[in-house]
């Protein structure tokens, strides 16, 4: 592409200098300017056109895997590797987040909850585990607090709750709506970390009360519940820093159209 551009643009001596340098005719050069593109070239080209766009609609944050989704879903017929090659070769990249400093995470068993899960986040059917956690927003008014439940299976939201204060209520009114929308006939395990909201006697007088049992991530170690970890880390980089939420009711609107229709129950 380079060449081609300098035999366009550049006079006659640049082009005579670079055929030196790819040792060939300048004649011959120009007979492959001449010579149309092939059908792969341009289904290449097509179809790096439809990637930078929603490389564009996601507001320049996707990566190759996801922006493979998209094709699929406006009906392209591409393999991963091919979508991987055409973003490397349009220099198409996925915005990172922040990466945590590497250590070691070991962290204290909690006293009264065992880590049942252990990690095992791989599940055959659908509410047999879930996991929850909670996180923050700012916004101008001050923070928002948003707890999801998410379950294991699906990978699917099935439960949030955003207040102004990070309370007990804010992750019980996430699990009574994840209780309420998909009425699990067995015993579900929901998993958390040992934060305060998951260690009072309303948390445990609810799980107690709708048939789940608790699960508990060892201290400071955000492995444990890496599912709900990921969520966050996908949301903020994807929608919470790419905006500055003016009211808690604005945040909560935008995390709304991202949950609802991303997510589908």
């Amino acid at each position: 592409m380079r060449y081609a551009f300098i035999a366009e643009h550049r006079p006659l001596f640049a082009v005579r200098a670079m055929c030196r340098c790819l040792s060939i005719h300048p004649s011959g050069f120009y007979a492959w300017r001449k010579n149309p593109l092939s059908k792969r070239a341009r289904e290449d080209a097509r179809q790096t056109e439809l990637i930078r766009n929603a490389w564009k609609d996601s507001g320049k944050v996707y990566g190759y895997r996801k922006l493979h989704d998209d094709l699929l879903d406006q009906g392209e017929t591409c393999c991963l590797n091919r979508v991987a090659r055409l973003t490397g070769l349009a220099g198409i990249k996925a915005q990172i987040g922040y990466k945590r400093r590497p250590g070691i995470y070991g962290g204290k068993p909690s006293v009264v909850v065992d880590n049942t899960l252990d990690r095992q986040f791989d599940v055959d059917a659908p509410d047999r585990i879930w996991v929850t956690d909670i996180t923050y927003i700012r916004t101008l008014e001050g923070f928002a607090y948003l707890a999801v439940v998410i379950d294991l299976y699906s990978r699917r939201i099935v439960g949030w709750s955003m207040q102004s204060r990070q309370t007990t209520d804010v992750v019980l009114q996430a699990l009574l709506m994840a209780v309420w929308r998909r009425k699990p006939k067995n015993r579900v395990l929901i998993h958390s970390d040992q934060g305060s909201q998951f260690t009072s006697m309303d948390w445990a007088s609810f799980l107690k009360a709708h048939n789940l049992q608790h699960s508990m991530s060892r201290r400071g170690n955000c492995h444990d519940n890496a599912v709900a970890e990921s969520f966050f880390n996908l949301l903020k980089r994807e929608r919470i820093r790419r905006r500055t939420y003016r009211t808690r009711a604005e945040a909560r609107q935008d995390v709304f159209d991202y949950i609802e229709p991303a997510f589908p129950k």
